[in-house]
This record gives C-alpha cells, sequence and structure tokens, in this order.
C-alpha cells in the first residue's frame, strides 16, 4: 500500500537500467524478475512527495496496467542506505544499495590489504546503519592469515573480521551462518578482492562473473553493475562493482563507530572541541607518543574527519542553494499572479 492508502503490488529492486528496474515480489523472491517501467525523469516519488533515483534493494510500490505492463508508481521509506560522495563537483550523493543489513567489506590479504581504504569503507557501512563486517578474501595466499587479520581488527573496532578463502573454502562456514532468511547483505571492496568469487560461494552455484588475476598480481573489474541475487537458504546478496575511490559521505557518529578507539581516548581529552591536532593535554596525541596508537590510525582519522566535514558543507551549500530558489520560485508566482489579476480588471 502506498503512502495515500492506493493498493499496489510491493516490489524488492534487483538492478536499475536505463529507464526500468528489474524487480521481485516481495512475498515471493524466488520468482523471475519482471521489468518495470519508470517515468522519463528515471526518478520516483517518495512518501514526503520528493522524487529519488531507485537504487537496487530499494522496495517499490507497482501497478499493472491494462497490457501486463508494470509501471513503477512509489518508492518506500529506506531502512537503511549506503551511500557515497558523487563524483565531480557537486553535493550530491549516489545511493549504493538500501534496505541492507549487513555490509561485508571485502579486502584482500594478497598483495597486503590497505588499511586506509578498510577504515574508509568501514566509516560508510557505520553511517548506512547496517551492521559492518570485514572479510579479507585470498586466505590461502599468504602464509599467516590469522595474523593478518589480527593487524586488520585492530583498525575495525567492533567489528567481526574473518580471513576466507573461496579457493580451498577457510572461513566460509562463519560467513554462511550469518546468512539467515529475510537478512539482506551488500559486498563493497576494491577490483580484485574477489567479490565476485566470494558471492559465488556463498551462493553455492555461479551467479556473478569472475576475472583472471592481471600480471600485476590485481585482480580485473569484472562486475559492472550492482545486483541482487536471491540465496537458497532466504538471504539476499547485493554486488557491486569495485571501487577505486570512495567519497565519503559520514556524520560524527558514523567516525565515532568507525575510529571507536580514537574517539573513547579523546573522552580524556582536557577540552571537549579537542581537534587532536597538538592542543594540550589532548589524550588520543599521548596515546601516539606510547604507542597505544599508532600515527597512521591518528593521520586516517583527520583525513575523513576532513572529508566528511568538507562534504557536510558542500551539502549544506546545496540546501541553500535550493532553498534560494525556491524562494525565487514562490516571488516569480506572486509577481505573475499580480500581473494576471490586473489583466484580468474590468
Amino acid at each position: 500500500m502506498t503512502s495515500d492508502g492506493a493498493t499496489g503490488q510491493v516490489v524488492r529492486v534487483v538492478r536499475a537500467e536505463k529507464g526500468a528496474l528489474l524487480v521481485l515480489p516481495e512475498d515471493d523472491l524466488d520468482a523471475a524478475p519482471r521489468r518495470a517501467e519508470l517515468d522519463r525523469d528515471g526518478l520516483v516519488a517518495e512518501a514526503d512527495g520528493s522524487r529519488a533515483v531507485p537504487t537496487v534493494g530499494d522496495l517499490a510500490v507497482v501497478d499493472d496496467d491494462p497490457l501486463g505492463a508494470l509501471h513503477v508508481r512509489e518508492l518506500l521509506p529506506r531502512r537503511t542506505a549506503l551511500v557515497r560522495d558523487s563524483a565531480g563537483r557537486t553535493s550530491q550523493v549516489q545511493v549504493l544499495a538500501a534496505n541492507v543489513d549487513v555490509v561485508l567489506v571485502v579486502e584482500h590479504l594478497d598483495p597486503d590489504p590497505a588499511l586506509g581504504r578498510v577504515e574508509r569503507l568501514l566509516t560508510l557501512a557505520w553511517r548506512s546503519g547496517a551492521l559492518p563486517v570485514v572479510v579479507l578474501t585470498k586466505a590461502d595466499l599468504v602464509p599467516d592469515p590469522a595474523g593478518m587479520a589480527a593487524d586488520v581488527a585492530v583498525t575495525a573496532p567492533g567489528v567481526d573480521v574473518h580471513a576466507v578463502s573461496a579457493a580451498d573454502g577457510t572461513g566460509l562456514d562463519a560467513l554462511r551462518a550469518l546468512l539467515r532468511p529475510g537478512r539482506t547483505f551488500v559486498v563493497v571492496g576494491p577490483s580484485g578482492a574477489g567479490k565476485s568469487t566470494l558471492v559465488n560461494a556463498l551462493a553455492g552455484r555461479e551467479v556473478m562473473g569472475t576475472g583472471e588475476r592481471r600480471a600485476d598480481g590485481r585482480g580485473r573489474h569484472t562486475t559492472t553493475h550492482r545486483e541482487l541475487v536471491p540465496l537458497r537458504d532466504g538471504a539476499l546478496l547485493i554486488d557491486t562493482p569495485g571501487v577505486r575511490g570512495v567519497g565519503l559521505v559520514a556524520d560524527p557518529d558514523a567516525l565515532d563507530e568507525a575510529f571507536a578507539d580514537v574517539a573513547e581516548l579523546a573522552r580524556g581529552c582536557r577540552f571537549a572541541d579537542c581537534r587532536h591536532a597538538g592542543e594540550p593535554g589532548c589524550a588520543v596525541a599521548e596515546a601516539v607518543e606510547t604507542g597505544e596508537l599508532s600515527a597512521r590510525r591518528l593521520d586516517s582519522w583527520h583525513r575523513l574527519a576532513r572529508e566528511a566535514a568538507h562534504q557536510a558543507r558542500r551539502a549544506d551549500a546545496r540546501l541553500a542553494a535550493q532553498d534560494r530558489a525556491a524562494v525565487r520560485s514562490r516571488v516569480r508566482g506572486f509577481h505573475r499572479d499580480i500581473r494576471d489579476a490586473g489583466r484580468n480588471r474590468p
């Protein structure tokens, strides 16, 4: 049922295409996907009257026309949303996946994992409202996967970290235990991390194409779109294209979750608004000096905090510009009404 009380079929978005969505009935996810047509601008009405770009994982209401074709009428409110800053100079954000329960942050063990990228993706995951889990792939290619996983776990406080191998099955049982009926997972990580191979292993069948490793040991980009895949046990999995650079969309709460160790140390700073940049009585700086906190970890916190603040300023500027445009539109309408009233006088 839509926000205005009208009836319609509730569907889950499997994939977004140009001018249409592939959708599944929410009450029958084993059915064959159907194509649902979008309006010409590609936007869909939301309950608050705004219009948004639909994405994988969205719940939408569709109607059948007399010829049996589906048309998208409305997006239902999102429980969670994994978003990234869009490319370019605008402050728009891109919703990568909606209504997700668990974000699997996938990073390879071979080559060595990029800790800064893990921290960035964890910040996005905490911001989404879903539960982050770190998955370290290619455990069969390194001599000490458990030790490497422990090193990564230092950068992921409060997050489960799993070292796995799709080649020999190492660690997969722990991930399969998370795949409960009705749960939706999204897989994010760089090209070559083995995301599609992981999805196939968890699905028990080939649902995503995989690529060969390049001569330099890095993987080739294989997934070119985001797609929701129903699994046999009732869970749902969303694979995403590899990320080369992820624009950060975060808030203070997300940063505090991703950097819980820094946030806890900051409670001991002399000043409540301490920026950990040379202020007297900074407990975070003291922890770096004693080795309790790595300088790399603090540098990463500073970098992501600056990016988040910059994105927030851009968003505020965009909202202010929208408000100004709305005021100008109302003023023009007021003047037009006055002119029309003048012309209609006897």
